[in-house]
């Protein structure tokens, strides 16, 4: 299984250095046209040259700055709130219940009038015409 280890890693780097071109902007693109960039991954991919080029030279990097543009600083901005701490969420929950609340008020009212409404008709039907001899 070892044998296989430097095999794998080499195809996981050819794979991401690949992507990563297809997804980077043109307008990242350093040095060569993208589509240049991508020839040199592919063909040059088994001996790690093309990728490794590529992570090196060939897309621009942004520089790391103190303006929230990475993702920790971003999360340091702007607080998640789990849903049961969110007063939105609660207070969107407890609109859905008295609406809830309601419409079930409603179908046991119309339920009370059909069980009236069934209860009356049994009784005019077995109090009805009765017949004479």
């Amino acid at each position: 299984m070892l044998r296989y280890l430097p095999f794998l890693l080499v195809l996981a780097l050819w794979i991401y250095a690949f992507i990563d071109c297809l997804n980077t902007p043109e307008s990242q693109v350093r040095g060569l046209p993208k589509v240049i960039w991508v020839l040199i991954i592919l063909l040059f991919g088994e001996v790690l040259v093309g990728p490794v080029a590529w992570l090196v030279a060939g897309k621009t990097r942004r520089p790391v700055t103190g303006s929230g543009s990475t993702p920790s600083e971003w999360h340091r901005n702007h607080r998640w709130v789990a849903p049961d701490d969110n007063p939105e969420f609660l207070r969107s929950l407890k609109d859905e219940n008295k609406q809830d609340e309601s419409r079930l008020k409603d179908w046991e009212a119309d339920l009370r009038r059909r069980e009236e409404e069934l209860r009356r008709k049994n009784r005019e039907a077995a109090d009805g015409p009765e017949e004479t001899p």
